[in-house]
């Protein structure tokens, strides 16, 4: 058999040079890694860092609000919230308007956060056809988690705030009338809260009547539908 002959090793022909600047490229690659997780790190602790608004509320076509809101009471939405539906707390509806002629509960969520609320301050929102759904109804994360609005000014705001449901219709009651869809699905809110909170009629207020001076939901909301002396707290 021939022998096998030893294996010849490989001479090293990299010059010093060469492999001083390899050295110096992974360097460089392992620097600028390290810098862009940095960055990166501190990025997600000030994000982190900072209160998350409440957005996560559920929206209702106005077909669904419509065939679901004041129905059996294992369907209702109304009754569906995250948090057990407390009927101690709850003593009134209090009805605004959103001040613009569009818009939807991101945007006037963002509104409220610039004003350093927590989070959208209405426990509803019905949409006008412009930035929401003609009719549509937006469930806010008040309602779901059964937390205190923050929509009331004037003497008894704070109480109103605790204790009184906030219903906003997007539009600007002082510039033009609301829909017909709109004051459709007002009143079937109203009235399936009424009932299953036990709320006499004197109970369903106008923001106005809360804070007198404050033209909210406007003079263009219809005076017959709902407006009663505000209840002491």
């Amino acid at each position: 058999m021939p022998s096998r002959s030893s294996p010849k090793r490989r001479r090293n022909t990299t010059k010093p040079a060469e492999a001083a600047q390899g050295l110096t490229r992974v360097k460089a690659v392992w620097i600028s890694f390290l810098g862009t997780m940095t960055v990166l790190g501190g990025a997600l602790l000030a994000i982190d860092g900072k209160p998350s608004p409440r957005t996560d509320g559920l929206s209702l076509s106005p077909l669904a609000a419509a065939t679901t809101i004041g129905t059996a009471r294992g369907t209702d939405p109304l009754t569906q919230t995250r948090v057990a539906l407390d009927k101690s707390r709850w003593q009134a509806i209090v009805i605004h308007h959103s001040g613009a002629p569009k818009g939807d509960a991101a945007g006037i969520e963002a509104e409220h956060q610039s004003r350093n609320f927590k989070g959208l301050g209405h426990h509803f929102i019905i949409g006008n056809g412009s930035g929401m759904d003609d009719g549509q109804v937006h469930i806010g994360y008040r309602w779901l988690d059964q937390q205190p609005g923050a929509h009331a000014t004037g003497a008894n705001g704070d109480w109103y705030n605790q204790h009184g449901i906030s219903i906003c219709l997007v539009g600007d009651g002082n510039r033009r009338g609301f829909t017909q869809a709109q004051l459709q699905q007002l009143q079937t809110l109203v009235e399936s809260l009424r009932r299953q909170l036990n709320l006499p009629a004197d109970r369903v207020l106008l923001h106005s009547d809360v804070a007198p001076g404050v033209s909210d939901p406007g003079k263009l909301f219809p005076p017959d539908l709902y407006g009663q002396t505000a209840p002491r707290g």
